[in-house]
């Protein structure tokens, strides 16, 4: 049997105190939720080209290329 800690209990408290909070979700929300998945996809995708080009190299022997900046 577990032991009920002290925060699930608190947060359980607390979930029984909640109210109606009669929000309003306008249309501009959806737009803004597809673009915070569209953007979290983005990032995941090109960290991870990243890291399999490390992966890549590790395993080929050769470097990775790099872009150097010219300022």
């Amino acid at each position: 049997m577990k032991i009920v800690t002290f925060p699930s209990i608190i947060c359980l408290f607390l979930m029984s105190l909640t109210s109606n909070a009669y929000a309003y979700l306008d249309p501009g929300t959806g737009s803004i939720v597809l673009q915070a998945i569209l953007g979290g996809a983005a990032v995941a995708l090109a960290t991870g080209s990243i890291y399999l080009q490390r992966v890549k190299s590790f395993f080929t022997g050769k470097k990775p290329d790099q872009t150097e900046d010219h300022r």
